[in-house]
């Protein structure tokens, strides 16, 4: 898979894009590498995805029914604004890291203990600001993680197998919050502190296998002088000098506001949409990420494979898209759950489709190999933007009318994904 084991792990050159084929830099990762990085991207959706998706939402739906909404609408958009900053700035000092330990494996350790310690906090949170601190240290945490993470499918991820890495990955973070649902389903409703906690604790447990299973690349160089500009640039790329990276970018964006709206507020739609009681919302949110999953999984798995062979991912992205704006569609019309199980299926199907060429996409238009954690922290940027916009955005649109308008924002999520499909058009690079 990779280069031969070298006595001293060589410096990086400077190349100007992700190298082709089997070529990786660094010594060769051991036997099982593969299976314990999917497994930390795991980890870490559990984390993040359990906590954010179903620990929080039930917090609030106990803690204050009436207000349950805007409290969500607070905590994800200030959560997301920290992790929006905070997820690129690791991103592009894990590539200037110098450490023994590799310039990846420190922010994969350290991240998810600060992670865990904020889902410590949560556990035993009884308002909404305290809510609020502990949801911004998790995000800290699991997102400097995750930035290092996703930096190693461009490190140490042949370019020939990218799409299918990524479609695994892609499906294990797909079974981190079917897991992560039932879990918290499956909990008494007064064990606040084992919703939070227990997401936690495996997060992190499967986030550090990773740092004892990686043959990180070691800098023995050293970086470039910090100056006040590189601060700049690691949130900025000129989307004129680099036209495909921005859409690709863009489409990101699109396509993750489509979701984060959906899944955001997931637990509240089945509560007020679907007439469902608290007590029971649980246990079908877990129901509809178990059909999500399904589709999820078949699709990445399937449409990955197909990639991979015909070295074209736009035309998955225009089919995902289109299919997942049929399947929110489905879910907002139908009478009942058979039917809202049916549109959220659909819309598992095409995001998995989705996912299983997105991140390979996105590796094969960054600009500059040497700087990959960079340059995904800024890719990183086009999922976080959304956990700090599309709160911003629900809460007019759940105004609507009166009352929380679940259906206006669902709409709302039909016309970002449409959005996001045109977006990848005028990718020249990428077929």
């Amino acid at each position: 898979m990779s280069a031969p084991d070298h006595e001293h792990t060589p410096t990086l050159p400077r190349i100007t894009a992700t190298p082709a084929g089997d070529t990786v830099p660094g010594r060769r990762q051991p036997r099982g590498f593969l299976a314990l990085y999917i497994l930390a991207w795991f980890g870490i959706t559990l984390a993040t995805g359990t906590i954010g998706g179903a620990s929080i939402p039930k917090a609030f739906a106990f803690l204050d029914e009436a207000g349950k909404g805007l409290d969500l609408s607070i905590t994800a958009a200030i959560g997301g604004a920290v992790v929006m900053i905070l997820t690129p700035l690791a991103g592009r000092l894990s590539d200037r890291t110098m450490s023994r330990l590799g310039k990846r494996r420190p922010w994969i350790l350290w991240g998810s203990v600060v992670g865990l310690l904020g889902a410590v906090l949560l556990g035993f949170s009884g308002s909404l600001w305290t809510i609020v601190i502990g949801w911004v240290v998790v995000q800290a945490g699991f997102g400097a993680s995750n930035a290092a993470v996703h930096a190693l499918l461009a490190d140490q991820i042949p370019t020939r197998i990218r799409a299918r890495v990524a479609a695994a990955a892609s499906a294990s973070g797909g079974v981190a919050l079917i897991a992560g649902a039932l879990l918290i389903a499956g909990l008494p409703n007064d064990a606040q502190w084992a919703w939070f906690v227990l997401p936690g604790v495996l997060g992190a447990l499967f986030s550090v296998l990773l740092f004892f299973g990686l043959h990180d690349i070691v800098r023995t160089d050293a970086p470039p002088r910090w100056r006040w500009r590189d601060l700049l640039d690691t949130y900025w790329l000129d989307p004129v000098r680099y036209r495909d990276f921005f859409w690709a970018w863009a489409c990101r964006l699109l396509v993750t506001m489509s979701i984060v709206s959906v899944s955001t507020y997931l637990l509240f739609f089945i509560i007020d949409h679907l007439g469902i009681p608290k007590e029971e919302a649980s246990g079908v949110q877990a129901t509809a990420l178990i059909v999500f999953t399904v589709g999820n999984i078949a699709m990445a798995l399937l449409f990955g494979w197909i990639s991979d062979r015909t070295g074209r991912r736009k035309p998955i992205i225009w089919i995902s898209c289109a299919l997942s704006a049929v399947g929110l569609l489905i879910a907002i019309l139908a009478p009942g759950l058979g039917g809202f199980f049916v549109g959220i299926t659909i819309v598992g199907a095409a995001q998995g489709a989705y996912v299983s060429v997105d991140v390979a996409l996105m590796t094969e238009v960054l600009p500059n190999f040497d700087d990959a954690g960079k340059d995904l922290g800024i890719v990183a940027l086009s999922y976080q933007i959304p956990q700090l916009l599309v709160p911003i955005i629900a809460v007019p649109l759940l105004a609507i009318g009166g009352g929380e308008n679940y259906t206006a924002l669902y709409v709302a999520a039909i016309v970002f994904g449409i959005l996001g499909g045109l977006a990848v058009l005028p990718i020249r690079r990428v077929r």
